[in-house]
């Protein structure tokens, strides 16, 4: 399948887009935009939403869906037109290769990874366009998982890379109940680094690091623009294996709203889209889970210093 669609170029562009002027999409069929069930994406979803809306378009914004697998469904039926996904969770969960991704998955696949988060989006990118659906410019960030612990628990027992959890007797794992089947979750701990010895525990998510910070588990499932990584220090096991893949952020849009909604709206979405460096990410991911402000008001922020000026 991914494969299949020619000579066609899906490189990611890494160009820092302009926003539209004026208000294009005044006059235009209202879009229904979707989000999957995290802080983050909450913060994607108002980034995006706010944007479309500053030029005119009418959205409709459907927020904590739930993730990929639940989310995807709604996009092909047609009850969303489109929604941020991350680059590895499209090839992990739905093209099945192991990619690993926040709120993805996937089972274990005999297609190679990609080697570089630039051909990580060109396979995602061309799976979409397979399915009638655009990949839209990526976002500068990735949010990938890792695996994390209390530093004095690393220091004790000599953990620096994910390898070195093999050397433990059996030991607690927190995180999303999806992670009990992904592949960059316990599934993937097993195969690739021979990891029997790690006991699942289940959290929703966000709730894991008050787990880990109580010593309630070892070590648990973070991501990489989590904002509580700035309020307190933890020991990230580094991944050689690469299980958690390439993790940029891009839109998946359907090429029929595309099409009737015109160019300004990709123009709109590639704009916001550019600017969103990890550390704007987990910064914005900080003010809402550690300041308790709302996603919509540390969108608006942004998009008032960085594009509606």
């Amino acid at each position: 399948m991914l494969a299949g669609c020619g000579g066609k170029s899906f490189a990611p562009s890494t160009t820092l887009a302009s926003f539209p002027s004026g208000e294009p999409g005044h006059g235009k069929p209202a879009v229904t935009l979707g989000t999957k069930n995290f802080t983050e994406e909450f913060i994607l979803g108002q980034l995006y939403a706010q944007a479309l809306e500053a030029k005119g378009y009418t959205v409709h914004l459907v927020e904590n869906i739930g993730p990929t697998e639940t989310v995807d469904p709604e996009l092909i039926s047609g009850q969303i037109d489109l929604y941020p996904e991350y680059t590895g969770v499209i090839l992990s969960t739905l093209a099945n290769i192991n990619a690993g991704a926040p709120g993805g998955g996937g089972a274990a696949s005999a297609t190679s990874p990609p080697k570089s988060a630039a051909q990580a989006y060109e396979e995602a990118a061309r799976f979409e366009d397979h399915r009638g659906f655009t990949l839209l410019q990526p976002t500068p960030f990735q949010d990938a998982d890792r695996v994390a612990t209390l530093p004095a628990y690393a220091e004790a027992h000599g953990l620096h890379t994910m390898s070195d959890l093999a050397k433990l007797r059996p030991f607690t794992y927190g995180g999303p109940p999806e992670n009990q089947t992904r592949y960059e979750g316990v599934v993937g701990m097993r195969q690739a680094y021979g990891l029997t010895n790690a006991t699942f525990v289940p959290f929703p998510i966000g709730d894991q690091y008050q787990a880990l910070n109580q010593h309630r588990v070892d070590t648990i499932a973070i991501f990489t623009t989590d904002g509580q990584l700035l309020a307190r220090r933890y020991a990230i096991l580094s991944d050689p294996k690469n299980i958690f893949g390439y993790q940029n952020v891009a839109p998946v849009v359907s090429k029929d709203v595309l099409s009737r909604e015109g160019p300004a709206f990709a123009q709109t979405l590639n704009a916001v889209s550019s600017r969103l460096t990890t550390s704007t990410m987990q910064h914005m991911n900080a003010e809402v889970v550690l300041d308790h402000r709302s996603p919509a008001t540390v969108a608006s922020q942004f998009l008032t210093s960085e594009l509606l000026k």
